[in-house]
């Protein structure tokens, strides 16, 4: 069997093929002439386990050539993540510890919703509860999938202005720093590594537009 392959740059989409065979199902061509990727069936789906932020799923699905698979993945019901402008236009984020990577991490603050919650009540909670504040003015910047070949959550990205102290509330397993920079400061920080939460990462690309002082 050929060990080599290439990348066919061309017209068509980035492919890899084999040495000397090319698949023609595999060449979707841009444009209008451009066919849909074939979809995985899914036959069933079982819970491994759950806990109160997510579960454990495993689904069986059968692929387009007819073999049967095991998919393994998280599940929740999504997440809110609020950029808070201040009126000088600095941002407000706020550093905590991250267990797994055993070390600090700047991010805004973020949390999931719970079941029962919406995505909006959720970003209004997290903000107090991470941060110390309230707003009255919001917009979704827009929303994203921090994983999304491990997990089906989506992350809607808020941006909240008009902001007012009030007392934080954190959970018991939750210590932050409130920190406020300036969006180049904090273009700085993620080139450097200092910011390293890809959620805050991509949130960031999608709402830098909107932070403007207005």
């Amino acid at each position: 069997m050929p060990v080599f392959s290439f990348l066919r740059i061309s017209y068509f989409e980035f492919q890899i093929f084999p040495f000397g065979k090319r698949s023609p199902q595999s060449i979707r061509p841009f444009g209008n002439a451009r066919m849909p990727l074939t979809k995985w069936k899914k036959l069933t789906e079982f819970i491994v386990s759950k806990n109160p932020w997510w579960t454990y799923r495993r689904d069986e699905f059968l692929l387009p050539n007819g073999k049967q698979g095991n998919y393994h993945y998280v599940h929740t019901l999504g997440s809110s993540l609020i950029v808070p402008v201040q009126p000088d236009g600095r941002i407000v984020l706020v550093n905590q510890y991250r267990y797994l990577r055993d070390k600090e991490s700047i991010e805004f603050p973020c949390g999931g919703v719970k079941d029962g919650h919406s995505y909006d009540g959720t970003a209004v909670q997290e903000l107090q509860e991470e941060a110390g504040y309230i707003a009255r003015s919001w917009m979704v910047a827009g929303e994203f999938n921090p994983y999304n070949g491990v997990t089906d959550e989506i992350c809607r990205v808020y941006v909240a202005r008009d902001l007012q102290p009030v007392p934080p509330k954190p959970d018991n397993t939750e210590e932050f720093e409130v920190i406020a920079l300036l969006p180049d400061e904090i273009d700085a920080r993620i080139i450097s590594g200092v910011i390293w939460d890809g959620m805050s990462i991509a949130a960031w690309a999608i709402a830098k537009t909107y932070v403007r002082p207005l």
